[in-house]
Protein backbone atom coordinates (compact mmCIF):
# COMPACT_ATOMS: atom_id res chain seq x y z
CA UNK A 1 0.00 0.00 0.00
CA UNK A 2 1.46 3.35 0.27
CA UNK A 3 4.05 2.36 2.63
CA UNK A 4 7.59 3.60 3.77
CA UNK A 5 8.51 1.65 0.06
CA UNK A 6 6.34 3.54 -1.43
CA UNK A 7 7.02 6.84 -0.49
CA UNK A 8 10.27 6.20 -1.76
CA UNK A 9 9.27 5.77 -5.01
CA UNK A 10 7.48 9.10 -4.74
CA UNK A 11 9.93 10.91 -3.69
CA UNK A 12 11.79 9.89 -7.18
CA UNK A 13 8.80 10.76 -8.89
CA UNK A 14 8.65 13.89 -7.57
CA UNK A 15 12.40 14.62 -8.12
CA UNK A 16 11.69 14.03 -11.72
CA UNK A 17 9.63 16.46 -11.94
CA UNK A 18 11.72 18.97 -9.85
CA UNK A 19 9.79 18.88 -6.77
CA UNK A 20 9.89 17.68 -3.33
CA UNK A 21 7.35 17.27 -0.95
CA UNK A 22 7.44 20.57 0.63
CA UNK A 23 6.88 22.09 -2.54
CA UNK A 24 4.55 19.29 -3.73
CA UNK A 25 2.63 20.26 -0.92
CA UNK A 26 2.79 24.12 -0.88
CA UNK A 27 1.39 23.94 -4.46
CA UNK A 28 -1.78 23.12 -2.70
CA UNK A 29 -4.59 21.11 -3.82
CA UNK A 30 -5.85 23.23 -6.63
CA UNK A 31 -2.49 23.83 -8.16
CA UNK A 32 -1.82 20.12 -8.24
CA UNK A 33 -5.10 19.64 -10.06
CA UNK A 34 -4.34 22.15 -12.22
CA UNK A 35 -4.92 20.32 -16.16
CA UNK A 36 -5.80 17.17 -14.48
CA UNK A 37 -9.43 17.83 -15.57
CA UNK A 38 -8.44 18.01 -19.39
CA UNK A 39 -6.30 14.82 -18.61
CA UNK A 40 -9.99 13.38 -17.64
CA UNK A 41 -11.93 14.51 -20.52
CA UNK A 42 -14.51 12.17 -22.28
CA UNK A 43 -13.24 10.74 -25.30
CA UNK A 44 -16.81 11.27 -26.92
CA UNK A 45 -17.06 14.79 -25.78
CA UNK A 46 -19.41 13.65 -22.84
CA UNK A 47 -22.63 14.97 -21.68
CA UNK A 48 -24.42 17.29 -19.03
CA UNK A 49 -24.41 15.66 -15.51
CA UNK A 50 -26.06 16.65 -12.19
CA UNK A 51 -24.32 16.04 -8.75
CA UNK A 52 -24.83 16.42 -5.38
CA UNK A 53 -23.74 14.23 -1.87
CA UNK A 54 -25.55 11.90 -0.48
CA UNK A 55 -26.21 10.20 2.63
CA UNK A 56 -26.54 6.13 2.47
CA UNK A 57 -27.71 4.31 5.83
CA UNK A 58 -24.95 1.39 6.14
CA UNK A 59 -25.43 -1.44 8.81
CA UNK A 60 -22.66 0.48 10.58
CA UNK A 61 -24.08 3.88 10.09
CA UNK A 62 -24.23 6.77 7.44
CA UNK A 63 -22.40 6.87 4.68
CA UNK A 64 -21.59 10.29 3.02
CA UNK A 65 -20.76 9.74 -1.17
CA UNK A 66 -20.37 11.79 -4.08
CA UNK A 67 -22.90 11.36 -6.75
CA UNK A 68 -22.66 12.25 -10.37
CA UNK A 69 -24.63 10.67 -12.93
CA UNK A 70 -25.91 12.23 -16.53
CA UNK A 71 -28.52 15.08 -16.46
CA UNK A 72 -31.08 12.89 -17.81
CA UNK A 73 -31.79 8.84 -18.27
CA UNK A 74 -30.74 5.78 -16.20
CA UNK A 75 -27.44 4.63 -16.82
CA UNK A 76 -25.08 2.02 -15.37
CA UNK A 77 -24.41 2.47 -11.86
CA UNK A 78 -20.32 2.56 -10.54
CA UNK A 79 -19.11 2.35 -7.21
CA UNK A 80 -15.93 3.87 -6.92
CA UNK A 81 -13.75 3.68 -4.21
CA UNK A 82 -10.75 6.51 -3.35
CA UNK A 83 -7.31 5.66 -2.58
CA UNK A 84 -6.28 5.92 0.89
CA UNK A 85 -6.28 9.57 1.03
CA UNK A 86 -10.25 9.62 0.61
CA UNK A 87 -13.16 11.30 -1.28
CA UNK A 88 -11.74 14.76 -2.11
CA UNK A 89 -11.60 17.12 -4.64
CA UNK A 90 -9.60 14.83 -7.55
CA UNK A 91 -12.03 11.87 -6.68
CA UNK A 92 -14.52 14.60 -8.04
CA UNK A 93 -12.65 14.95 -11.29
CA UNK A 94 -12.39 11.93 -11.99
CA UNK A 95 -16.15 10.59 -11.14
CA UNK A 96 -17.49 13.77 -13.19
CA UNK A 97 -15.38 12.67 -15.89
CA UNK A 98 -17.09 9.05 -15.56
CA UNK A 99 -19.97 10.19 -15.63
CA UNK A 100 -19.82 12.50 -18.24
CA UNK A 101 -19.08 9.05 -20.06
CA UNK A 102 -22.86 7.81 -19.49
CA UNK A 103 -22.46 6.11 -15.78
CA UNK A 104 -23.86 7.21 -12.70
CA UNK A 105 -21.15 6.85 -10.54
CA UNK A 106 -20.92 6.57 -6.64
CA UNK A 107 -18.04 7.84 -5.46
CA UNK A 108 -18.05 6.79 -1.77
CA UNK A 109 -16.47 7.99 1.80
CA UNK A 110 -14.61 4.84 3.03
CA UNK A 111 -13.63 6.75 6.18
CA UNK A 112 -17.53 7.56 6.96
CA UNK A 113 -17.18 5.68 10.59
CA UNK A 114 -14.77 9.02 11.54
CA UNK A 115 -16.56 11.48 10.15
CA UNK A 116 -17.76 13.24 6.30
CA UNK A 117 -15.34 13.75 4.04
CA UNK A 118 -12.95 15.31 2.72
CA UNK A 119 -10.93 13.37 5.53
CA UNK A 120 -7.82 14.87 3.67
CA UNK A 121 -8.28 17.98 1.22
CA UNK A 122 -5.33 16.04 -1.05
CA UNK A 123 -3.03 13.18 -1.11
CA UNK A 124 -0.08 15.55 0.42
CA UNK A 125 -2.70 16.39 3.36
CA UNK A 126 -2.59 12.21 4.01
CA UNK A 127 1.22 12.34 3.87
CA UNK A 128 2.11 14.66 6.40
CA UNK A 129 2.64 13.32 10.13
CA UNK A 130 -0.44 14.48 11.28
CA UNK A 131 -2.02 12.64 8.39
CA UNK A 132 -0.52 9.34 9.05
CA UNK A 133 -1.26 9.72 12.37
CA UNK A 134 -4.54 10.07 11.68
CA UNK A 135 -5.33 7.50 8.98
CA UNK A 136 -4.43 4.33 11.55
CA UNK A 137 -7.50 4.11 13.42
CA UNK A 138 -9.81 4.78 10.32
CA UNK A 139 -7.89 2.17 7.86
CA UNK A 140 -8.66 -0.50 11.13
CA UNK A 141 -11.99 -0.15 10.62
CA UNK A 142 -11.93 -0.93 7.18
CA UNK A 143 -12.29 -4.91 7.56
CA UNK A 144 -13.28 -7.48 5.37
CA UNK A 145 -16.52 -7.74 6.60
CA UNK A 146 -17.06 -3.97 6.94
CA UNK A 147 -16.22 -3.56 3.39
CA UNK A 148 -18.54 -6.38 2.46
CA UNK A 149 -21.44 -4.51 4.52
CA UNK A 150 -20.95 -1.18 3.11
CA UNK A 151 -20.65 -2.62 -0.67
CA UNK A 152 -24.47 -4.23 -0.27
CA UNK A 153 -25.56 -1.16 0.98
CA UNK A 154 -24.06 0.93 -2.10
CA UNK A 155 -25.13 -0.95 -4.73
CA UNK A 156 -28.89 -0.88 -2.86
CA UNK A 157 -28.62 2.46 -2.98
CA UNK A 158 -27.56 2.47 -6.51
CA UNK A 159 -30.23 -0.43 -7.71
CA UNK A 160 -33.09 2.43 -5.74
CA UNK A 161 -31.59 5.77 -7.38
CA UNK A 162 -33.43 6.45 -10.99
CA UNK A 163 -30.17 7.60 -12.57
CA UNK A 164 -29.05 4.12 -12.21
CA UNK A 165 -30.32 1.85 -14.83
CA UNK A 166 -31.72 -1.35 -12.13
CA UNK A 167 -31.47 -3.68 -15.50
CA UNK A 168 -28.17 -3.03 -16.01
CA UNK A 169 -24.96 -4.76 -13.94
CA UNK A 170 -23.02 -2.11 -11.56
CA UNK A 171 -19.18 -1.73 -12.15
CA UNK A 172 -17.15 -1.45 -9.38
CA UNK A 173 -13.65 0.22 -9.42
CA UNK A 174 -10.72 1.26 -6.83
CA UNK A 175 -7.42 2.80 -6.36
CA UNK A 176 -4.80 1.97 -3.85
CA UNK A 177 -6.46 0.21 -0.53
CA UNK A 178 -10.07 0.71 -2.98
CA UNK A 179 -8.34 -1.76 -5.12
CA UNK A 180 -9.36 -4.95 -3.08
CA UNK A 181 -12.51 -2.99 -2.03
CA UNK A 182 -13.21 -3.49 -5.54
CA UNK A 183 -13.76 -7.48 -5.09
CA UNK A 184 -15.08 -7.68 -1.83
CA UNK A 185 -17.86 -5.54 -3.76
CA UNK A 186 -18.00 -8.17 -6.48
CA UNK A 187 -17.90 -11.36 -4.04
CA UNK A 188 -20.84 -9.75 -1.93
CA UNK A 189 -22.77 -8.30 -4.47
CA UNK A 190 -22.46 -11.37 -7.35
CA UNK A 191 -25.99 -10.82 -9.00
CA UNK A 192 -25.14 -7.07 -9.77
CA UNK A 193 -21.55 -6.29 -9.47
CA UNK A 194 -20.70 -7.33 -12.91
CA UNK A 195 -17.20 -5.68 -13.70
CA UNK A 196 -14.14 -4.50 -10.98
CA UNK A 197 -11.35 -2.60 -11.71
CA UNK A 198 -8.00 -2.66 -9.29
CA UNK A 199 -5.80 0.44 -10.29
CA UNK A 200 -2.60 -0.09 -8.30
CA UNK A 201 -4.68 -2.12 -5.75
CA UNK A 202 -3.07 -2.64 -2.49
CA UNK A 203 -2.94 -6.24 -0.90
CA UNK A 204 -5.07 -8.29 -3.67
CA UNK A 205 -3.20 -11.28 -3.42
CA UNK A 206 -2.43 -12.26 0.48
CA UNK A 207 -2.03 -15.46 2.81
CA UNK A 208 -5.79 -14.90 4.64
CA UNK A 209 -8.11 -17.31 3.62
CA UNK A 210 -10.37 -14.26 2.14
CA UNK A 211 -7.78 -13.05 0.30
CA UNK A 212 -9.26 -10.93 -2.81
CA UNK A 213 -7.93 -13.34 -5.19
CA UNK A 214 -9.92 -16.09 -3.63
CA UNK A 215 -12.87 -14.33 -4.03
CA UNK A 216 -12.91 -14.33 -7.47
CA UNK A 217 -14.92 -18.01 -8.11
CA UNK A 218 -17.40 -15.98 -5.96
CA UNK A 219 -18.35 -13.12 -8.39
CA UNK A 220 -19.89 -13.04 -11.77
CA UNK A 221 -17.62 -10.35 -12.64
CA UNK A 222 -15.24 -9.63 -15.51
CA UNK A 223 -11.59 -7.65 -14.12
CA UNK A 224 -9.10 -5.44 -14.59
CA UNK A 225 -6.06 -5.55 -12.18
CA UNK A 226 -3.80 -3.03 -13.61
CA UNK A 227 -0.65 -3.02 -11.46
CA UNK A 228 2.00 -0.88 -10.42
CA UNK A 229 5.70 -1.86 -11.69
CA UNK A 230 7.25 -0.78 -7.94
CA UNK A 231 4.52 -3.01 -6.56
CA UNK A 232 4.95 -6.05 -8.92
CA UNK A 233 8.78 -5.49 -8.11
CA UNK A 234 7.95 -6.21 -4.59
CA UNK A 235 5.33 -8.89 -5.04
CA UNK A 236 6.08 -10.64 -8.17
CA UNK A 237 3.81 -13.23 -7.62
CA UNK A 238 0.66 -11.28 -7.54
CA UNK A 239 -0.38 -10.99 -11.36
CA UNK A 240 0.49 -14.70 -11.95
CA UNK A 241 -1.89 -16.01 -8.51
CA UNK A 242 -4.86 -13.28 -9.83
CA UNK A 243 -4.29 -14.89 -13.43
CA UNK A 244 -4.29 -18.38 -11.67
CA UNK A 245 -7.45 -17.23 -9.64
CA UNK A 246 -9.51 -15.80 -12.53
CA UNK A 247 -8.90 -19.01 -15.16
CA UNK A 248 -9.60 -21.35 -12.05
CA UNK A 249 -12.62 -19.16 -11.57
CA UNK A 250 -13.62 -18.56 -15.40
CA UNK A 251 -13.49 -15.18 -15.11
CA UNK A 252 -12.45 -12.68 -17.65
CA UNK A 253 -9.55 -10.77 -16.13
CA UNK A 254 -7.24 -8.43 -17.98
CA UNK A 255 -3.97 -8.16 -16.03
CA UNK A 256 -1.10 -6.33 -17.07
CA UNK A 257 1.63 -4.24 -14.83
CA UNK A 258 1.68 -1.19 -16.21
CA UNK A 259 5.33 1.12 -16.68
CA UNK A 260 4.38 3.67 -13.65
CA UNK A 261 4.85 3.35 -9.72
CA UNK A 262 1.81 3.24 -6.95
CA UNK A 263 -0.59 5.97 -7.36
CA UNK A 264 0.20 6.63 -11.25
CA UNK A 265 -3.73 6.97 -11.50
CA UNK A 266 -4.65 10.13 -9.39
CA UNK A 267 -4.01 13.36 -10.41
CA UNK A 268 -2.99 14.69 -6.56
CA UNK A 269 -0.68 11.80 -6.10
CA UNK A 270 3.43 12.49 -6.36
CA UNK A 271 3.70 9.36 -8.77
CA UNK A 272 0.42 10.51 -11.14
CA UNK A 273 1.88 9.20 -14.49
CA UNK A 274 -1.01 11.07 -17.45
CA UNK A 275 0.19 9.03 -20.05
CA UNK A 276 -0.17 5.75 -18.10
CA UNK A 277 -2.94 6.82 -16.13
CA UNK A 278 -4.76 7.23 -19.67
CA UNK A 279 -4.56 4.27 -20.48
CA UNK A 280 -5.61 2.44 -17.50
CA UNK A 281 -9.06 5.05 -17.75
CA UNK A 282 -9.34 3.59 -21.43
CA UNK A 283 -9.04 0.17 -20.35
CA UNK A 284 -11.75 0.79 -17.57
CA UNK A 285 -14.17 2.13 -20.18
CA UNK A 286 -13.92 -1.22 -22.12
CA UNK A 287 -14.59 -3.00 -19.21
CA UNK A 288 -17.64 -1.17 -18.16
CA UNK A 289 -18.95 -0.93 -21.80
CA UNK A 290 -19.69 -4.34 -20.87
CA UNK A 291 -22.49 -3.93 -18.08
Amino acid sequence: MCDDFTALTEDANLARRGLDRRAFAALGASMALAGCAGSFAPKSGGSDVKEKMVSITTADGVADAFFVHPAKGAHPGIIMWPDIAGLREAMKIMARSLAAEGYAVLCVNPYYRGGPAPTFESFSDYRTPEGQAKVGPLRAALTPDAITRDARAFVSFLRGDPAADGKRGIGSHGYCMGGPFTVRAAAAEPGHVRAAAALHGAGLVTDDPDSPHRLIARTQASFLFAIARNDDAKQPEQKTELKKAAEAAARPAEVEVYPADHGWCVPDSPSWDPDSADKAWQRMLVLYATL
